[in-house]
């Protein structure tokens, strides 16, 4: 397994890392970060945000409602976290939508829906730089600070080579872009802040449930282990790999 990047000298230790964090999208992965943060970054207080909290939630993690793809979600989420959480030195957005009653991912052009194509680029296009700009004011100018986003290597235009899945590659080629651009201009407004775009493997939660059948066993993550390559990833990010594109396993992906 290639090694993640390694971390620049100016960084601390992610176990050193104080204030507070925010992890978006209650699904496995999501939940499993928050596992892991407490475990591994006991330093920063947790906040997690979705639609629907989740039955598991520790106490001690600060529960905020959000839609991504609401606008009128998204300011109020926006004045509460600036509110509870006045220093953000990370946010990782596990926020996704891939398939759901009337959206599947599509074979041939033939199945192709317009509100297909805007139910799936609402969540996984527009919903991140939304987010980044909701929690933008939260965000420090003087210490380091991550902000990242779950892509798929689907989305990946370079790495495309058996087509289909348009509406949901399409809109993971637009968050990258997207976030690409907001990098470039952190660079100059926010220069210790690190925007990445992670692809976590393929992990058995229900997200992926319906097409993971061929996927061999070993393949297939828990959703504690991608979280665990999730972090080690993010850990060994500075503002100089900002606005780039990783895999699971620290290698980067083409866009």
């Amino acid at each position: 397994m290639p090694n993640p990047p390694q971390p620049s000298a100016a960084l601390a230790p992610l176990e050193r890392w104080q204030g507070e964090a925010l992890v978006v999208g209650a699904g496995g992965i999501g939940m499993a970060l928050l596992e892991a943060l407490q475990q591994r970054a006991p330093g920063l207080r947790l906040h997690a945000a979705g639609r629907h909290r989740p039955d598991r939630l520790p106490e001690e993690v600060v529960w905020l409602p959000l839609d991504l793809s609401d606008d009128l979600s998204l300011g109020t989420f926006a004045a509460r976290i600036q509110a509870t959480a006045p220093t953000l030195r990370l946010v990782i957005n596990t926020a996704g939508l891939l398939h759901a009653p009337a959206l599947q991912p599509e074979k041939r052009l033939s199945q192709v829906k317009r509100q297909a194509l805007e139910q799936s680029f609402a969540v996984n296009a527009f919903g991140p730089i939304l987010l980044a700009q909701a929690v933008e004011p939260c965000l420090p100018r003087r210490e380091p600070c991550q902000f990242a986003s779950l892509s798929a290597r689907v989305g990946s235009i370079g790495d495309n080579r058996l087509g289909g899945w348009y509406a949901y590659r399409g809109a993971k080629a637009a968050q990258n872009q997207l976030l690409r651009t907001l990098a470039l201009e952190w660079q100059r407004r926010l220069p210790l802040a690190c925007v990445s775009l992670l692809h976590p493997g393929t992990t058995a939660t229900a997200f992926s449930a319906p097409f993971r059948g061929s996927v061999p066993a070993e393949q297939l993550f828990t959703p504690r282990r991608a979280a665990d390559h999730l972090l080690d990833v993010i850990s060994g990010l500075g503002p100089e790999q900002s606005g780039n594109f990783w895999a699971w396993d620290g290698a980067a992906i083409p866009w």
